[in-house]
């Protein structure tokens, strides 16, 4: 019996907890939406794209932080402007560098941000095949002389008591 609410409970769980748009928690306020549906999308599509600086692990959209709606207002003001995406996201950028982007560019100083995880994870790789070929050409354990193999017997037979 109990088995049976198991499963629709871990549905329920993964469903709301999965992050996906309708379930999503968001921090827009009600003023803040912009009246045109399609810069309203442009809008939201941006703020997923920038970092909240107070949370930094959230995007400026899903924070209700005072900064992000600051942003979130910011974007709105440019887009409502005339800035194309890459307009007004270029516009938070200067302001606030590389870390306000979820996905920072690809440069040298952002080099080991992108390829160090593969990095460690190859010479990891390197480290247990070196670890495994050192095993396969260890010496051969040499088997006991009739005369040893004959004492560990009579060690074992009176209770290993002599050494």
């Amino acid at each position: 019996m109990r088995r049976r609410a198991v499963l629709p409970i871990l549905l329920l769980a993964l469903i709301f907890s999965s992050g996906s748009p309708p379930f999503r928690a968001q921090a827009i306020e009600p003023g803040e939406a912009l009246k045109d549906a399609g810069l309203e999308e442009r809008a939201r599509d941006i703020g997923r794209q920038l970092r909240c600086l107070v949370c930094q692990n959230q995007s400026i959209d899903d924070s209700d932080a005072p900064l992000a709606r600051d942003l979130r207002r910011l974007v709105r003001k440019r887009l409502v402007a005339g800035d194309t995406d890459r307009e007004a996201i270029a516009y938070i950028h200067t302001r606030y560098g590389d870390f306000v982007l979820l996905r920072p560019p690809v440069d040298e100083r952002t080099w080991l941000l992108w390829f160090g995880p593969a990095a460690a994870l190859f010479v990891a790789l390197l480290f247990l095949l070196w670890r495994l070929r050192r095993s396969r050409a260890a010496p051969p354990v040499e088997a006991l002389s009739a005369e040893s193999a004959a004492r560990a017997d009579a060690l074992l037979r009176e209770g290993g008591d002599e050494r």
